[in-house]
């Protein structure tokens, strides 16, 4: 098997989940009943910079709330997938709608709900307290927790690896 490194060159999507990968997986219920989470702002400066960049990032949650939706429009993701039952029928036809390839792939998940999409990918990855199946089919496990810097680290390291880090006029957010 080549070292993970060699395969970043060829990413061109990245797809996450939410809770447990851009959060740490906690809710905090308030007391009208909404569902609050935190993330990162590392993260959310990767993520919004990625897509400057003209990578496809994606979110794949089973999860739900308004929350989550704003902030994702707040780092402009367009390809965002709430309240998904199926992750799998969900992966499929985002991957056949843009034509991909399994090795332009990079997806990073935490917890089972993930495990069948993981293991189409190319580039499965995961935050440092994903669960130990994740972890398993993983080809690169991040020194971030999730909500703690993870999807930055996988980004930067994309974004690196092809010289679009540090590269250009999309610093500004």
């Amino acid at each position: 098997m080549t070292n993970y490194k060699e395969d970043l060159s060829g990413i061109t999507t990245l797809i996450f989940d939410y809770d447990g990968v851009m959060t740490n997986g906690m809710v905090i219920i308030s007391t009208t009943g909404d569902h609050l989470r935190a993330g990162h702002v590392k993260d959310g400066y990767a993520l919004q910079l990625a897509v400057k960049c003209g990578y496809r990032i994606v979110i794949i949650s089973g999860g739900f709330s308004e929350s989550m939706r704003h902030r994702c429009n707040a780092l402009n993701l367009k390809d965002v997938f709430l309240g998904v039952a199926d992750k799998v029928a969900v992966f499929e036809e985002y991957m056949a709608l843009h034509n991909l390839k399994r090795e332009e792939v990079l997806y990073m998940g935490d917890d089972i709900p993930d495990y069948h999409v993981m293991k189409m990918v190319g580039m499965p990855v995961c935050p440092a307290d994903a669960a130990q199946e994740i972890k398993d089919i993983s080809r690169y496990i991040s020194h971030f927790k999730g909500g703690e810097g993870c999807v930055r680290d996988v980004i930067e390291q994309v974004m690196k690896l092809q010289g679009k880090w540090l590269n250009g006029n999309a610093y500004h957010w």
